[in-house]
């Protein structure tokens, strides 16, 4: 037993002594300065992507779709429901009711409407 609790007592430390913390606020201080330096650079290498990235076609498309006459039922209902909905949760007593109206439904059928019409054009927008 003895030289098994000898093997435990040599593996396992049993004093630990701290690191004086002027070493520790040296090492945070240089970190931090080299952290700066590098966020430096990449901003710099970020204005340079900002230009040449291209704008998604997807985002136009659906804003083109929104305005067909395919979808303006959705979008009234979708518009008309958020108008309740807003008025419903300026009620002081809306925090007490049961059921809370929200408009999910009708944002999917509005996603529904806007992609099953951009779909179709954008692959004739992508290279």
């Amino acid at each position: 037993m003895s030289l098994i609790r000898d093997f435990i007592e040599a593996m396992a430390p049993s004093h630990a002594y701290a690191e004086e913390a002027e070493e520790e606020e040296e090492a945070v201080e240089d970190v931090k300065e080299g952290d700066a330096e590098e966020e430096e650079e990449e901003d710099e290498d970020d204005d340079d992507e900002d230009e040449d990235e291209a704008v998604d076609p997807l985002d136009a498309l659906k804003e083109e779709c929104q305005k067909t006459a395919d979808c303006a039922k959705s979008v009234k209902e979708f518009q008309a429901c958020t108008e309740r909905v807003t008025k419903a949760e300026e009620d002081p007593e809306y925090a007490n009711k049961d059921y809370k109206e929200d408009c999910v439904e009708e944002f999917f059928h509005l996603q529904q409407c806007v992609n099953k019409c951009a779909a179709p054009k954008l692959f004739s927008h992508l290279k």
